[in-house]
């Protein structure tokens, strides 16, 4: 569902997965000043993304208790900045579920 609601999205990801120069490109648009010499080849990772039921993306993460579990969803990098934040609401989750003191 994701690739069809988004195809260009998808697209585009796919070509600069392939292409050092799209993806240079791309990375341009952040730091101007970035040249080939400055990528080195790496492994790619997968981004998890939390999607709806038509296959839309959700732009935030959620915080889950089910069957006796915290789950942690839809949390890319930039919830990185909230990591405490995020881990103040696991603890109190854990806290009134687990019955913690």
């Amino acid at each position: 569902k994701l690739l069809f609601n988004n195809p260009k999205f998808a697209i585009n990801e796919y070509r600069r997965a392939f292409s050092k120069k799209l993806f240079l490109k791309t990375l341009q648009r952040l730091i101007p000043s970035l040249t080939m010499d400055d990528i080195k080849p790496g492994r790619a990772g997968v981004r998890a993304m939390l999607l709806n039921e038509n296959g839309d993306t959700k732009d935030d993460f959620r915080i889950e208790y089910k069957d006796k579990s915290i789950h942690v969803l839809n949390a890319p990098s930039p919830a990185a900045t909230a990591c405490l934040a995020i881990g103040d609401e696991i603890t109190n989750m854990a806290s009134q579920h687990f019955k913690l003191n």
